[in-house]
């Protein structure tokens, strides 16, 4: 997904003549031209004459951009000023002070304080993805310029791009994609898959036992796809070996489908924009504050498995055929302009109440993509092509937006990891991904109880979500997603369900469990199964009746797209679409339905009593794991 680059402002345009002569054209053009909407900019204008016009140390100029940005990031998200211009005139004021914070450590020979990031992002089989991660950091690089750039090199930034692909091809494309954002100027280390198994492998071969549950034990010749969270936490052996200042480093997780940008609605849909200078406000946040693990949240797709979002699909997906069907075919589509949806929290959730948040009830609308005239059987065609997208994660009526609330460093304390966007310091290692080998889904959420609990507020959230895509131009052809396959009869999502069952289980259970003793003591068995059973009950009970929807549900929408006599059936053109209709719903039955196999296995008493067993023994073992991990600290 190639991102939008905003231009640079001229120096001002208010003010030709004058920065022609000003060693800060960009910041007294932003004065000139916003001042008049955003007062506070005049105070500042004030500021900038006298310090221009006296001997004043080149600190205080520095500092006088800082107040600005606030101002310059109120008004851009309220609506107060046209977006672009505004926000091409902020990125550039980054890129002037970052020119003033070099000169000040050229001329008076002193340190940048700020920190170095090390960003790592796990990546298996997926090209389109990792390319435009990729992009996205060298975006945030260009744009906002961070730490600047030695001999085309930006210096304070190095990329991690670690394997875990089992297809040769897909290797082949991500050292490319390596070498070519090195040409651009972005430090880019490719960890493969030999020198993962290597620098584990380095480790003594008793504390690479212990390690067994927090890396892998795979033997080399398996050694790709050993699950995200060992593959995320063998970065961080990576990390250490390139790390130089134990006190000035960042570690920033990357998801390969996550983009360092966000989404805005507007009248054409939906825009991506590159406009969170995402580096300056971490390092502000650490050299701050005592935070040791920064969490931010995701716009865009729902970073939640396609098994917990069925139940509401379905209902959107009725809706737009309910309202299609008081349509007329060759009438010009109406599936657009709607207003604007802010879905709340979860709202793709079918069990959003299990965290706390209301279901919403009502079906949510959905809005056409197509441009240019075009009537209701285009629109339909295009929708039902993208319907088995959503086995897949996406969903087409729930997305989430960005918004500016009180700021992108305001925090709050967090409870849940969002792998593919956290950050942590030198002393944050200790706080690794658990359970990867179980294989389960909710991990980070899994982990996010246990450290809340151990560290309190320093485990904390930040307003600067990153852009999650599901999908991309190329296809699903061209994406692997772990518990997904396509397969001849169709999309079976039997994996990933049965890990989403037990993961719910997992996260809910060590959510009771940290509530109800100390955890930084091992868990007691006793304590451990009574939580486990007690959540099971809970969880088959809400499942059923989730399942018993869907059910029902699909049966609605099959009666009627297919038996209500509607004019799509009686439209040669839409054979193609209504077959893409037929197939969505096959495969709802298929992975929802009654004999759908990971439903089976939610209801057999022995397959569940080997799993949780397997979560009794991992909690169980959990201080000894991390005690363990520690010891590399």
């Amino acid at each position: 997904m190639k991102q939008p680059v905003s231009q640079p402002l001229p120096p001002s345009p208010d003010n030709p003549a004058a920065s022609r002569t000003s060693p800060v054209p960009s910041l007294q053009g932003c004065i000139a031209r916003y001042q008049s909407i955003l007062p506070g900019l005049a105070e500042i204008g004030s500021q900038l004459r006298d310090l221009t016009q006296s001997a004043k140390p080149l600190d205080a100029l520095i500092d006088l951009y800082e107040p600005c940005y606030p101002l310059l990031e109120q008004a851009m998200w309220s609506g107060a000023a046209d977006f672009h211009p505004l926000l091409a005139s902020y990125q550039a004021l980054f890129r002037e002070q970052e020119a003033l914070i070099r000169q000040r450590c050229e001329h008076a020979q002193v340190r940048d304080e700020r920190h170095r990031f090390i960003l790592a992002i796990p990546v298996a089989d997926r090209p389109p993805h990792l390319k435009a991660c990729l992009e996205s950091i060298y975006q945030v690089c260009t744009l906002f310029g961070y730490g600047g750039q030695t001999a085309g090199v930006w210096d304070r930034i190095t990329v991690i791009v670690s394997e875990d692909s089992r297809d040769e091809s897909s290797i082949r494309r991500h050292r490319a994609l390596v070498e070519e954002y090195r040409q651009k100027g972005l430090q880019v280390v490719y960890f493969g898959l030999d020198e993962q198994y290597d620098l584990l492998h380095a480790l003594p071969a008793s504390q690479r036992e212990r390690l067994g549950h927090l890396l892998t034990t795979q033997p080399r010749e398996n050694f790709s796809r050993k699950g995200q969270a060992a593959n995320r936490n063998l970065c961080y052996l990576k990390f250490l070996q390139l790390t130089t200042d134990k006190a000035r480093t960042l570690y920033y997780l990357v998801d390969s489908d996550e983009s360092l940008c966000v989404n805005r609605q507007t009248a054409a849909g939906e825009e991506v924009v590159c406009a969170l200078p995402y580096f300056h406000a971490i390092d502000r946040i650490f050299r701050r504050t005592d935070t040791l693990m920064l969490t931010g949240k995701m716009v865009g797709d729902p970073p939640v498995s396609p098994s917990v979002m069925a139940a509401n699909f379905l209902d959107d997906v009725t809706a737009f055929f309910s309202r299609l069907a008081g349509l007329r075919s060759e009438d010009a589509c109406s599936f657009h302009g709607l207003p604007a949806q802010t879905p709340g929290d979860a709202a793709y959730h079918d069990l959003a109440k299990l965290f706390g948040f209301e279901n919403q009830t009502a079906a949510f609308p959905y809005s056409c993509r197509l441009k240019g005239a075009h009537d209701h059987g285009a629109c339909l065609a295009d929708f039902a092509q993208r319907l088995d997208a959503f086995f897949f994660g996406e969903h087409l009526t729930r997305k989430t937006w960005f918004g500016y609330g009180q700021g992108y460093t305001q925090l709050s304390p967090a409870r849940t990891v969002y792998p593919g966007n956290y950050v942590i310091n030198y002393a944050g290692l200790k706080y690794a991904i658990p359970f990867g080998y179980l294989r389960l889904r909710m991990s980070g959420p899994t982990a996010g109880r246990l450290i809340a609990a151990e560290i309190g507020p320093r485990f904390a959230s930040f307003n600067m979500p990153n852009l999650h895509r599901r999908t991309t131009e190329a296809g699903l052809s061209d994406d692997f997603r772990p518990g997904v396959e396509l397969a001849c009869q169709g999309i079976d999502l039997s994996d990933e369900f049965e890990r989403q069952f037990f993961g719910d289980l997992m996260l809910f259970s060590t959510e009771e469990l940290v509530k109800r003793a100390d955890v930084n003591r091992p868990f007691e068995r006793k304590l451990i199964e009574a939580v486990v059973n007690g959540k099971e009950a809970e969880l088959l009970a809400l499942y059923q009746q989730k399942h018993d929807a869907i059910v029902d549900k699909n049966r609605q929408l099959d009666d009627l797209v297919f038996r209500g006599g509607h004019w799509w059936l009686h439209a040669p053109q839409l054979e193609k679409a209504l077959q893409h209709v037929r197939a969505f719903l096959d495969n709802i039955d298929r992975n929802f339905g009654e004999h759908a196999p990971a439903w089976r296995q939610i209801q057999s008493a022995e397959h569940r009593a080997e799993r949780k067993r397997q979560i009794v023994e991992a909690l169980m073992d959990y201080r000894a794991d991390r005690d363990a991990w520690d010891s590399l600290f």
